[in-house]
């Protein structure tokens, strides 16, 4: 990520996201409540996927790792912002900014490629049941694991690389809560068309394989699902689905709003609350998602809770 020596940006000015000290301290508070949800949330639903071996599955695997992006996915962007609101210390410097912007498009890129992996394992356990523990094996799940993250970190570094060569001489005020690629292009004197092709290159790329793989599985899904005679039977397949079908809705509605355009369509308010959805809201609402729309989660986590009072009980009886 290094300099040219004619950049003369040592550091960057992030926005403010309102000039109104009263509503500053209400999304500060606001923002606060948010994260401290997605963090309890996320390590949760971690928490109870790793203790209760009926959840040791391919699905909760992959779910268990969508909570740990999201998990870090917040840990990137809301801290930052919260300083931000809470004091009047707005820099950034110039590689504490693009290692945000690193971990931001890291983690973004791979969550698509694990929403991607929990739509094939979906796909695989409606319409090849039998075969389900053959084809979804240990192996098969790390190596869509593996190739998920390494995918990610290609994608975070072309595009890091990219942007931090160019020349930075017009201002060093980021017209954003954080550090993202159109608000930091807007900055630079330099030519930005090659760097502009590379995002959308990667961008698309990820978002096009990965949403072509999601519609491919739930095009099969609803074939299959078409085919069940009983109601009860359709139902229930599709209640499978239902929760991973609504987060890749929302995750990907914001995210092809947001990037999949040239930079001088960028807007500071829309893209900003397009912004605060996908970077604050999604990571809290994923395992909301997940576990109240989950029957089996919902029993883990009654099992687990049941299990601990029955081992309380068990000590104060002996002590």
């Amino acid at each position: 990520m290094g300099r040219r020596n004619s950049t003369s940006v040592a550091d960057f000015i992030l926005m403010e996201m309102t000039d109104s000290t009263e509503t500053q301290l209400v999304l500060s508070v606001l923002f606060l409540l948010i994260y401290l949800i997605t963090v309890l949330g996320n390590a949760g639903m971690i928490l109870i996927i790793r203790l209760d071996p009926q959840l040791h599955t391919p699905m909760y695997f992959f779910l268990t790792h969508l909570s740990f992006l999201d998990l870090s996915y917040s840990n990137v962007v809301t801290p930052k912002t919260l300083q931000n609101l809470l004091t009047s210390t707005r820099s950034i410097s110039f590689l504490g900014c693009f290692t945000q912007l690193f971990f931001f498009i890291l983690l973004a890129s791979t969550e698509c490629f694990i929403l991607s992996s929990m739509a094939y394992d979906r796909y695989v356990a409606i319409c090849n049941p039998l075969r389900y523990e053959v084809i979804m094996s240990t192996r098969l799940c790390y190596a869509l694991l593996s190739g998920s993250y390494a995918i990610g970190f290609v994608d975070s570094t072309a595009n890091v690389l990219s942007i931090s060569r160019l020349n930075f001489c017009k201002s060093n005020v980021i017209q954003h809560f954080f550090c993202d690629t159109s608000p930091i292009l807007v900055l630079s004197c330099s030519d930005t068309f090659e760097v502009e092709l590379v995002i959308f290159i990667c961008a698309g790329f990820t978002v096009v394989m990965s949403l072509f793989t999601i519609s491919g599985s739930y095009v099969s899904i609803l074939s299959t699902i078409m085919k069940i005679n009983s109601t009860a039977g359709k139902k229930k397949a599709f209640s499978t689905c239902a929760s991973h079908l609504l987060g890749v809705t929302i995750f990907y509605s914001t995210i092809i709003f947001t990037y999949l355009k040239p930079k001088t369509s960028y807007s500071l308010g829309r893209d900003q609350v397009a912004s605060v959805f996908y970077t604050i809201v999604i990571p809290m609402l994923n395992p909301l998602i997940y576990s109240l729309r989950n029957k089996e989660v919902k029993s883990a986590a009654v099992r687990i809770t049941q299990k601990r009072e029955g081992c309380r009980q068990l000590i104060s009886q002996w002590c």
